[in-house]
């Protein structure tokens, strides 16, 4: 095998996983389940959004998209000077190298600085719907269901429900959740609460 052999095929297979990364993580193809893993966060197309769930300051260098852009890059640049300049192999191998690195520090930048810059980690505490007050959108009949709306995590939201002692409860009231069950919301009086 020449140089120009081993820097086409890095060149190749870095570039065509960057692409089938970048395709996979839009959701157009879905890889099996066996497919591949990056820390725990599932198949292949899972990887962005497993990337996206770490907070940026937790992002190692050494991922499977810096991986790859190293490979594509060293083996690019490899390839152009082995084929068109007259570099001793050695000289070549430390270019390329150097190319590799810009490239992954390039990509892993734009991984850190851009792209997972804001995310944040979600604390499953923050979604937890007993507590919640929230304002009666639809009356709640006697016995029945109506609709209330409610914020959380700075999102106007809305939900099914019902009270929790089976009384009416008329449009506008402020009420409390106490519990939320299949997609229902079991709500007390404001008012009764505070008595």
């Amino acid at each position: 095998m020449t140089w120009a052999t081993f820097y086409l095929i890095c060149f190749v297979v870095g570039f065509v996983f960057s692409v089938v990364s970048l395709v996979a993580s839009s959701g157009k193809i879905h890889l099996p389940h066996g497919g591949l893993h990056h820390g725990g966060t599932g198949h292949a197309h899972g990887m962005a959004r497993g990337l996206a769930r770490m907070h940026s300051s937790q992002v190692s260098f050494f991922n499977f998209f810096t991986l790859m852009a190293f490979l594509a890059w060293f083996g690019g640049t490899g390839y152009l000077l082995t084929q068109y300049s007259d570099l001793w192999f050695l000289l070549a191998l430390g270019v390329a190298s150097l190319s590799g690195l810009g490239g992954a520090s390039i990509v892993f930048l734009f991984l850190a600085k851009v792209l997972l810059a804001h995310e944040t980690i979600l604390d499953p505490a923050d979604f937890e719907m007993a507590g919640v007050l929230g304002k009666v959108n639809s009356s709640i009949r006697e016995g029945g269901t109506g609709e209330i709306i409610f914020s959380q995590e700075g999102t106007r939201r809305t939900s099914g429900a019902r009270s929790e002692d089976g009384t009416a409860i008329l449009k506008g009231s402020e009420v409390v959740i106490t519990r939320y069950e299949r997609g229902i919301a079991y709500v007390r009086r404001w008012e009764d609460l505070t008595k």
